[in-house]
C-alpha cells in the first residue's frame, strides 16, 4: 500500500538523470512529493556522459510512482542556469522542502590506472569542479528557498562515509570526502534556522552504467557474483538508498542525524526498508575491506 506522507512537499534532486539521483527522485515521488529533477541529458541531446537516460524519463517515473515529476535541464556548473532554476521554483512553488545534491558526471574524466602526477591535470581539476563546485553553486542559490520551508532538509550524496580507505584517484577522493564535509558545514550554518543538512552514501550500486559495464541486467546480475573481487554479491540497486532517504524525509525526529553521514545500510536498518527485490544488502559490513580489495584491482568507483 502506497503512503503519500510527502504530499504537498517540494523536492529538488540535482543530478536526477540516472543512478542514485533518479532512484531518489522516484522514491520521493512514491511518497507523493513534487520533484524537480535536474540534469544535462534530455531527449533533445545527451550530455558528455553520452548515456541514454534523460531527465524527462526520470520525471515520468516520478509521476508514475505517485508524485509529480518536473524535468528541468540545468548544468549545475553554470551559476546563471542554477539561478534560473531557483527563480523558476520560487515562482512556481515558493520553497524547497527537500534538496538532494547528487551531481557528479565525472566518470569520463577519471583514469584509475594513472598516479596523480601522471593524470592529466586538466582532467583532475575538472573532476573537482564537477563534483565540488557544482554542489557549492547549487546550495548557494537554492538554500534561500530551503529556508522558506518549515523544516528544510538538505542532503549531499557521496560515495563512502568519513573514514573509508583511499578511493583510488586523488581528484575523486577529494570530491567524495569534500561532499561529506560540506554537509557538516552546511548543517552548522543552518542550525539556527530549523533546517538541517546531512550526507548519505550508497553501497556498491547496480546502476544502469554499472550493469552495462559488467554485461548483466538487474534480472541476472548474480551471474557476475565474482565481479569486484567477489564483493558484487553485496551490491544494491539505487532504490535502497532512495527508499531510505524518502523514509528519513518523513521522520519527524530526523534532526538526530543532522550533520552526520548515513549509509544506505544505516537507513535500511533504521527504517526497515528493503531493496527492489526484497533483499536487505548490508554493504556496511564489508565496506572497508571491499574498498581496499577493489582499489587494488584498479576499480574503486563502487558508487557509480
Amino acid at each position: 500500500m502506497k503512503t503519500h506522507d510527502l504530499a504537498g512537499r517540494i523536492a529538488v534532486v540535482a543530478g536526477a538523470t540516472r543512478g542514485a539521483g533518479r532512484a531518489i527522485a522516484i522514491e520521493l515521488g512514491a511518497r507523493g512529493a513534487t520533484v524537480y529533477g535536474t540534469g544535462r541529458s534530455t531527449r533533445e541531446g545527451r550530455s558528455v556522459m553520452d548515456r541514454p537516460e534523460t531527465i524527462e524519463g526520470t520525471a515520468e517515473r516520478v509521476t508514475a510512482a505517485g508524485g509529480t515529476g518536473i524535468a528541468v535541464r540545468c548544468d549545475h556548473s553554470k551559476p546563471n542556469e542554477v539561478a534560473a532554476l531557483a527563480e523558476r521554483i520560487r515562482s512556481e512553488s515558493g520553497r524547497v522542502d527537500i534538496l538532494v545534491n547528487d551531481i557528479w558526471g565525472g566518470d569520463h574524466l577519471v583514469d584509475w590506472e594513472k598516479k596523480f602526477w601522471e593524470h592529466p591535470l586538466g582532467d583532475t581539476l575538472a573532476v573537482i569542479r564537477n563534483g565540488v563546485e557544482t554542489h557549492v553553486i547549487t546550495s548557494h542559490y537554492l538554500l534561500p528557498l530551503v529556508l522558506q520551508s518549515d523544516a528544510g532538509l538538505v542532503v549531499e550524496v557521496g560515495d563512502g562515509k568519513g573514514q573509508v580507505p583511499y578511493r583510488g584517484n586523488i581528484g575523486y577522493d577529494i570530491v567524495k570526502s569534500t561532499v561529506v564535509r560540506l554537509a557538516e558545514s552546511l548543517n552548522a550554518e543552518l542550525s539556527d534556522s530549523g533546517a538541517m543538512a546531512l550526507s548519505v552514501t550508497p553501497g556498491f550500486l547496480r546502476s544502469e552504467a554499472m550493469l552495462e559495464l559488467i554485461g548483466v541486467t538487474e534480472q541476472n546480475w548474480r551471474e557476475a557474483s565474482d565481479f569486484g573481487g567477489g564483493f558484487f554479491v553485496h551490491s544494491e540497486t539505487p532504490h535502497l538508498l532512495g527508499r531510505g532517504l524518502a523514509a528519513l524525509a518523513t521522520d519527524p525526529g530526523r534532526t538526530r542525524f543532522a550533520g552526520t553521514c548515513l549509509g544506505s545500510w544505516d537507513l535500511m536498518h533504521e527504517y526497515g526498508v528493503v531493496d527492489l527485490d526484497g533483499a536487505s544488502p548490508d554493504w556496511g559490513t564489508v565496506d572497508a575491506k571491499a574498498r581496499r580489495s577493489i582499489v587494488d584491482d584498479g576499480f574503486p568507483d563502487v558508487g557509480a
